[in-house]
């Protein structure tokens, strides 16, 4: 029994001597799981594991020493809470030792180390001596390895350490002091950072012996550095002592350090404020407005000595420049306080300087000076957030201002664009304010240039009409206003279709844009959202195909209507009216709009009082044909799983005509509604069909005949329908592209198409009307077609090599750049021989490539220099003034090569920059200004 007893105590450990063995020789992989396991479970203890490592830990070879440590280091990663303090000592000793080893052995070591700081049996004393050990035993490689440990690392990790455990506070603090006032910029950036993470861990005890000196230094460096860096460091590190002083728990007879704190900072800043050439204002309101954003309790005490102080000195000056600057001030106490919420009203620091606060708003927005009227409308804005601080006497006056500001002339534009936004941001806190005070005005006002309108020689003929559409719109941002202001707008554009003088394009945008600006505003809002797609999606509809009814039924406003332009805008709007419909509400849509255009159905729009049929798809008239963008509108921004009604017939009507040649805008649209169908259609045999009818009349258009460029459009965005949703039908078409490339009439558009496949849509594909669109297409396209492209090059005749040079600086120009830096030594040589070609959309594209590039791979762009300087002078006489900037831009960007490489073309250089100095386009001469005196200060001592 005894020897069977024995021999079952021995079994484990001949286990684990096995494994040992096997791991340190190399061949098994990772027994350190199941050692750990063993050991939890008690079949051997940690020290056995070190006594079976033996042979291994005094083996001559470093790399087998190496891997017997990484392997009981990991044991002890997973078993350091079952170690006794006894075992600790011993490991910590034994580790200690091995911080001598080679340099191999090392990293296995601190792993070991790592796990034993870990234990909470480590006895008192034997970290500082395991810290000891390792900065006497450790070498670091920092700075020739670009692969090894940098300066940064080492400065984090030690910052972890420090920042770890108050017990350090004693030791780090006069450090800290001391390296903030030193004079090296690095020493004062690296001690605040550290000082700001250490204040997320120290308290009030470790803090408070050393609060005045970290006050004078923090004070000193933003008084008088003239570094931003050190500024906004040392202000951050204010902002977390206070923080932290600020969650200190007190006991009753305890010191409020906070307090004592704050009232230094007081006593410190507030004498500057009231300076009269408010040399340091600036510096003081920061410094106090970090130590008031730690917290409520912050805010609250340095606020209600701060305000009284600042609102005394508005009334005090006279000048708007320093009202300005004061208000400025004070709206950065105001907007602090909107961090903290108060429970009850009367406690907030701002009710009692409420009737002040809004006097000095109101003298700013009246003010003839523009900047302090900004000011005054910031001011008013943050008021506004803060609850129940306004009135409603106050409401009322503040939406009149808005209102006379938002009609302000074309010199104070910034200001009219900031009531503006004041005006969205107040009208949802306060919506009944501005339906009873703003919307009744401009009702009025658009009345009134409804008038003027009917008066072919009406004197202020819409000399408002813009703005008061801007102002609606803006302050659409409640869904009880929205309800006033939609038929406001719409009934505007169906009073102009009735007048007598036909409304000029831009009128109508203008509309078309505020409906647009509605229509985003309402996306917030389900419930808003359909409500505009109900009512103004059947208005726009009703009036473009009364529009296109026959010509003796015209209104005055039918040219309008159907101008490329405003149908685009137009569509926009009803786009954006749908992206963001529920499956449900848009199935219910669809079941009108698609028959609208498929069968005539008029039933549902307003005033659906129409002579003649509608009938965009069979005989109807160009006019009729042009509407089908607004088809494209809606179907391409419905969700993808919304059911299509009538789905072959429509893909069939659509493809027949793409390739209609009687109006290309129509053409053009309808090519674009099929591409969006194609795209979000699930894989099939359904979309097999389709894409096959869509390749056959690419192919028959083609072919011959008066509609080759309809179905190269045709061809255009169904290869881009394709590209997007990685279908594996989009390589084919891609080289169906690329060999047209070489057509004589067809080449230049097609090398032009390489630009549409790399760009983002706005209209129709896009990701917010629910297209598929991957990732990763733009680098997957580069991929499979690039190569074909560059061979394409070389194979083709010199007339039409061209083509090929623009289409592959479309499509590198929209590359991202880290896909093609690898690739730059390959297709460098293309670019240039691209610069070189004759079409400006080619040199343009190839110098929008280039800039980056010098930037970003100077060592690659330096074998060059010689040729790219050449190029890029001679285009900076081109015709093309875009070109002639963009080469500016490439020669400014070419002194971020490195020096020695530049240094013997800098006079040859700075000669030819002379001439596009006196350039008749001032933005030339601008940019020839900068890239010449780059040149000028090269070799420079400090360039």
């Amino acid at each position: 029994m005894a020897a069977a007893a024995a021999l079952e105590a021995v079994a484990p450990l001949g286990t684990l001597w096995g494994l040992v063995q096997d791991f340190v020789m190399g061949q098994q992989e990772g027994p350190a799981d199941q050692v750990a396991a063993d050991v939890k479970s008690g079949s051997y203890t940690v020290l056995q594991v070190v006594e079976a490592l033996g042979s291994s830990l005094e083996n001559p070879e470093p790399r087998t020493r190496a891997r017997g440590i990484q392997l009981l280091s990991q044991v002890l990663l997973q078993c350091h809470s079952l170690l006794l303090e006894k075992e600790v000592v011993h490991l910590i000793l034994f580790y200690e030792n091995r911080l001598k080893d080679h340099h191999l052995v090392i990293p296995s070591v601190l792993q070991g180390l790592r796990a034993l700081s870990l234990c909470v049996t480590l006895p008192p004393g034997l970290a500082v001596s395991v810290l000891k050990a390792i900065f006497q035993e450790v070498h670091v490689q920092p700075p020739n390895d670009p692969h090894g440990i940098q300066r940064e690392d080492l400065i984090l990790s030690l910052r972890a350490v420090l920042a770890s455990t108050p017990r350090f506070a004693e030791f780090l603090l006069p450090l800290l002091i001391e390296k903030v006032d030193s004079e090296i910029l690095s020493a004062k950036l690296d001690s605040l950072q550290t000082l700001n993470a250490c204040c997320a861990v120290y308290g009030q005890k470790e803090l408070k012996d050393f609060l005045p000196s970290l006050w004078a230094s923090i004070r000193r460096e933003v008084f008088q550095t003239a570094s931003e860096r050190v500024e906004a460091e040392g202000l951050a590190a204010l902002n977390s002592l206070t923080a932290c002083l600020s969650r200190s728990v007190l006991r009753a007879d305890a010191e409020d350090l906070l307090d004592s704190f704050l009232s230094n900072i007081l006593q410190d800043c507030r004498h500057h404020l009231c300076e009269p050439d408010m040399k340091l204002v600036w510096p003081s309101a920061k410094l106090l407005q970090a130590a008031a954003g730690a917290s409520a309790r912050a805010c609250d005490h340095v606020t209600s000595n701060v305000l009284p102080l600042l609102l005394e000195q508005f009334h005090k000056h006279s000048q708007s420049n320093q009202r300005r600057t004061i208000l400025e001030m004070i709206l950065g106490f105001l907007k602090l306080q909107q961090k903290w919420s108060y429970e009850d009203k009367d406690e907030r620091p701002l009710s009692g300087f409420k009737d002040q606060l809004c006097s000095l708003m109101f003298m700013a927005l009246t003010d003839p000076n523009t900047q302090l009227q900004l000011v005054g409308i910031r001011t008013l804005t943050v008021l506004g957030a803060q609850p129940d601080l306004l009135s409603s006497g106050d409401l009322e006056l503040a939406v009149g201002h808005l209102y006379r500001l938002s009609f302000l002339e074309e010199d104070s534009q910034s200001c009219r664009v900031a009531a503006l936004e004041a005006s969205g941001t107040l009208a949802t806190l306060y919506p009944m304010a501005f339906s009873s005070h703003l919307v009744p005005r401009l009702a009025e006002d658009l009345c009134t240039e409804e008038s003027d309108l009917a008066r072919a020689d009406g004197p202020t003929r819409c000399s408002r009409h813009p703005r008061c559409l801007q102002a609606l719109s803006a302050i659409s941002t409640h869904p009880s206003i929205v309800k006033e202001t939609l038929p406001l707008l719409l009934q505007h554009l169906c009073q102009m279709n009735r007048g007598s003088v036909s409304p000029g394009t831009s009128e109508v945008i203008a509309v078309c844009q505020s409906l647009q600006q509605v229509a985003e505003n309402c996306q917030r809002d389900p419930e808003s959202c359909w409500y505009f797609h109900q009512t103004a999606v059947p208005c726009l509809l009703a009036l473009v195909v009364q529009a296109s009814a026959p010509e003796k039924e015209h209104s005055v406003l039918k040219k309008v209507l159907l101008e490329d332009e405003v149908l685009a805008t137009m569509a926009s709007v009803i786009a954006t009216a749908t992206t963001h419909l529920s499956p449900d509400l848009a199935s219910q849509s669809v079941a009108h709009i698609v028959p609208l255009f498929l069968d005539g159905n008029i039933s549902f729009l307003p005033e659906n009082s129409f002579s003649g049929r509608f009938q965009p798809f069979q005989d109807g008239s160009s006019g009729q044909r042009r509407l089908v963008a607004l088809l494209m509108a809606f179907v391409c921004s419905l969700p993808r799983n919304v059911e299509i009604p009538q789905l072959n017939r429509l893909m069939g009507e659509l493809l027949e005509l793409s390739c209609c040649q009687s109006c290309p805008f129509s053409s053009t649209a309808a090519a674009k509604c099929f591409a969006g169908l194609l795209n979000k259609h699930p894989a099939g045999q359904q979309l097999d069909e389709f894409l096959q009818l869509a390749v056959d009349k690419v192919e028959a258009g083609l072919s011959s005949g008066p509609c080759r460029s309809q179905a190269f459009t045709l061809l255009l965005w169904v290869t881009k329908a394709l590209v997007l949703r990685y279908h594996p039908l989009s390589s084919c078409l891609t080289e169906r592209l690329m060999g047209l490339l070489s057509d004589p009439e067809l080449g230049p558009a097609a090398a032009d198409g390489f630009s549409l496949l790399m760009s983002d849509c706005t209209d129709v594909l896009t990701r917010a009307g629910h297209a598929e669109v991957r990732i990763m297409f733009r680098q997957r396209f580069f991929t499979d077609n690039v190569p074909a492209l560059v061979r394409g090059f070389h194979a083709a005749p010199q007339d039409v090599k061209p083509n090929y040079l623009k289409g592959l600086s479309h499509v590198l120009n929209r590359l991202p750049k880290p896909v093609l830096l690898p690739e730059l030594p390959t297709l460098l040589s293309l670019l240039l021989e691209a610069l070189s070609c004759p079409d400006s959309v080619v040199q343009l594209s190839t110098l929008s490539c280039l800039q980056p590039l010098l930037l970003e791979a100077p060592q690659v762009m330096s074998l060059h220099v010689d040729t790219l300087i050449t190029k890029f002078l001679n285009l900076s006489a081109s015709p093309s003034m875009a070109v002639r900037i963009a080469a500016l831009q490439c020669m400014h960007a070419l002194t971020r090569l490195p020096t020695p490489v530049l240094l013997p073309y800098k006079p040859q250089v700075i000669r030819a920059l002379a001439k596009p100095l006196d350039d008749k386009k001032r933005l030339v001469r601008k940019e020839a200004v900068s890239a010449r005196g780059e040149w000028f200060l090269l070799g420079s001592p400090g360039s």
